[in-house]
C-alpha cells in the first residue's frame, strides 16, 4: 500500500510533467482523442473490484479528488465515481433572486462583455459566439452586449451542473464536434477551441430574460446526461435538431452531469453583470453567486 508522504510526492512529480506545456498537449491531445474516449467511457464502467479499486486510485492519484461530501462512500465503478451525487446540503445555494448562482464546481476562466458577437477564449484569443451556438444568429444577438463566464470543470471536481436560477428549459440542442482537452494549454494552442468540440445549447427563461447555458464536451468526456429531458431520449441521436423544451426547474436542482471534467460557458443578455469579487483563476462552488441580474424594470 503506498503511504501517504510517498503518494504526495508521486503527485507533485507528475504535476510537474504536466506542468511542461509542450508535454502536456502532446499527451492530453495529439493521440486519438475520439477513441480514448470511447475507451474511457467503456473502461470506467467495470465493475470488477480489482479494475475499479485501482483505477479510483489511479483518478485520485493524479487529480485532486474530494469524496468527503460524496453522497455515497463506496462505488461500484471509477463511472460512478465520476458522476458521484452530493449529500444533502453540501452545496448551500445563494437564495436572493437577484443573484444568477454558478450552475458547478468549477475554476472560472475567460469572462467580461460579449463584444461585436466575440468572446475571448483566453487572453489574446477570441472566438464567435454564433459559431458556438451552432450558427444560431438570432440568438448570438440576444446575448450582444451582455456577460459571459466561462467555468471548467477539472477531471476531479463534482461533475454534476444544475440551474443557476429558478428557469424554464426553452429548448436543447446538440452539437457534434471533437473532444480537445479544454485545460489553459490547449486555449492558448487551439484557436475557437469550444466552437470546435461537441456541445450542447440549452437556452433558458430566467425572470423575463434570456440565458443561454453551453455545456463543453472534452477528451475522456465519454457523455453528457441531461436529467429533465423525457426518459429515452438522446442527445447525439437528434442530428442537431432543437429539442423543445418545457421543463421548470427550482434553483439548485440539478440538470445532468458531465462522464468527466469539462466546460461550461454562461451567456447572460445586456444588463446582467459578473459579481465583482469575482477574478480569473476564482475556484466556486455550485450554488455560489456568478452574476446580478438587472434591476427590475431595466431593460
Amino acid at each position: 500500500m503506498m503511504t501517504v508522504s510517498a503518494g504526495s510526492r508521486l503527485r507533485r512529480a507528475l504535476a510537474q510533467v504536466g506542468a511542461q506545456e509542450d508535454l502536456n498537449f502532446l499527451l492530453t491531445n495529439r493521440l486519438p482523442r475520439r477513441l480514448a474516449t470511447r475507451f474511457m467511457g467503456w473502461f470506467s464502467r467495470i465493475e470488477q473490484p480489482l479494475v475499479r479499486d485501482v483505477s479510483i486510485a489511479t483518478w485520485r492519484l493524479f487529480c485532486d479528488v474530494d469524496l468527503s461530501d460524496a453522497a455515497e462512500t463506496r462505488f461500484p465503478s471509477l463511472h460512478a465515481a465520476f458522476v458521484r451525487a452530493l449529500r444533502p446540503g453540501a452545496r448551500p445555494i445563494a437564495r436572493d433572486p437577484t443573484v444568477l448562482v454558478s450552475p458547478s464546481d468549477a475554476i472560472l476562466g475567460a469572462h467580461g462583455r460579449i463584444e461585436a458577437g466575440r468572446l475571448l477564449q483566453i487572453k489574446g484569443l477570441s472566438y464567435s459566439l454564433a459559431d458556438l451556438l451552432g450558427g444560431d444568429a438570432d440568438l448570438a444577438r440576444t446575448h450582444e452586449g451582455g456577460a459571459y463566464a466561462t467555468l471548467r470543470l477539472t477531471a476531479g471536481m463534482y461533475h454534476r451542473f444544475h440551474a443557476p436560477h429558478d428557469l424554464r428549459v426553452e429548448s436543447v440542442r446538440h452539437i457534434w464536434g471533437d473532444t480537445w482537452n479544454v485545460n489553459p494549454i490547449a486555449l492558448k494552442r487551439v484557436e475557437a477551441l469550444f466552437c470546435r468540440n461537441e456541445r450542447a445549447v440549452l437556452r433558458l427563461r430566467i425572470a423575463g430574460h434570456t440565458v443561454t447555458l453551453v455545456p463543453v464536451a472534452a477528451i475522456l468526456v465519454a457523455g453528457l446526461r441531461l436529467g429533465f429531458l423525457p426518459e429515452g431520449v438522446a442527445l447525439r441521436r437528434t442530428a442537431g435538431r432543437p429539442l423543445p423544451c418545457t421543463a421548470r426547474l427550482e434553483k439548485g436542482a440539478e440538470m445532468g452531469w458531465f462522464e468527466h471534467g469539462s466546460t461550461i460557458v454562461v451567456l447572460a443578455p445586456p444588463g446582467f453583470t459578473l459579481m465583482p469579487d469575482l477574478q480569473e483563476g476564482t475556484r466556486l462552488r455550485m450554488g455560489e453567486p456568478l452574476m446580478r441580474l438587472p434591476e427590475r424594470g431595466a431593460s
